[in-house]
């Protein structure tokens, strides 16, 4: 049970030292000195008094230069920016195999053993991977539940007389994050020479919303065509806008059933805990008996799949 502690705590204070590092310097959008970074440009008064996160990142960056031409540091690029994180895929590598490593020498410096160690350290990186893809649907959903105001938005730009890139301009000034930082990203690649088109395809791609891909849909077709882009765009976002309503009602409706799936994996080991204090002898079976060891691998794989069975059926397509 100590060893298990030690273990969850030594995990869950890496990852906030992590994300009190990664996000000292946290990028509201995609800029010049963001795009300039690779070339290691630098201000020299900057240089003089560097803050310790920046010297620390400074040190990451550099042991990642030989990882940025692989593939797979370039698709974690894109994975990173739709997460709205930062960093460099081969620098996210990197922060993920020294966090492995750290956590791996102080569970070996805590419990003596070679085995359990390197296990425990491998789930460094699988805990961060898991971070990125929670933040990406968050961030997804976050985008969608603002689209509909953003729509509005433009269109009433677009009726005062303003062009459609001065009325995405207005939602990147005015508006939160994330879809504020997106338009940003956009207006910025479209002062660097990427045409409109391009820039929305680029932030569709990034988004990986059905929505946000009818719109872009529609802007395009307008911009061959042309018609009354105002009022295409309000009926876009009053159709987002039911979808939303209609999610919402879902997941109300539905919230009993992902509160069991939480409570299905949360159940057993509460259980093992309590038995685990008050009943010691009897657990030890799981951990000195072959039998033991077949019962808690299997208990645990029914446990994954009741997990995803149960969310299998509360996740209704609108």
């Amino acid at each position: 049970m100590l060893v298990l502690l030690a273990a969850l705590s030594s995990i869950l204070t890496f990852i906030a030292i992590c994300l009190m590092v990664l996000f000292v310097k946290r990028v509201q959008s995609v800029n010049v000195n963001y795009r300039l970074r690779r070339h290691n440009i630098a201000d020299a008064k900057t240089k003089e008094k560097e803050p310790l996160a920046r010297r620390i990142y400074n040190f990451i960056r550099r042991m990642a230069r030989p990882f940025s031409s692989w593939e797979a540091s370039r698709n974690l690029d894109f994975k990173l920016k739709q997460a709205g994180i930062p960093l460099y895929g081969a620098e996210f590598m990197v922060v993920a195999v020294v966090g492995a490593g750290i956590v791996t020498l102080l569970i070996y410096i805590i419990t003596m053993n070679v085995f359990v160690a390197p296990v425990i350290g491998l789930m460094v990186p699988l805990l961060l991977g898991g971070l990125v893809s929670v933040l990406v649907g968050r961030r997804k959903r976050a985008f969608t539940e603002q689209l509909g105001d953003c729509l509005n938005t433009v269109a009433n730009a677009l009726r005062a007389g303003y062009s459609f890139q001065q009325a995405m301009d207005v939602v990147a000034k005015e508006m939160e994050p994330p879809i504020s930082a997106e338009f940003e990203r956009v207006m910025t690649d479209i002062t660097m020479g990427v045409t409109l088109e391009g820039a929305l395809e680029q932030m569709n791609r990034r988004v990986g919303s059905a929505d946000f891909d009818l719109v872009v849909t529609a802007v395009l077709i307008q911009r061959e065509v042309g018609g009354n882009l105002a009022q295409i765009l309000d009926t876009i976002s009053d159709t987002i806008n039911e979808r939303i309503r209609m999610k919402r009602e879902i997941n109300a409706l539905t919230a009993q059933g992902r509160l069991s799936s939480w409570v299905l994996i949360a159940l057993p080991f509460a259980m093992a805990v309590f038995c685990w204090t008050f009943n010691h002898d009897q657990m030890m079976v799981f951990v000195d008996e072959e039998i033991g060891h077949y019962a808690a691998i299997f208990a645990i794989v029914m446990e994954i799949l009741g997990y995803f069975v149960i969310q299998k059926i509360v996740d209704i397509e609108v």
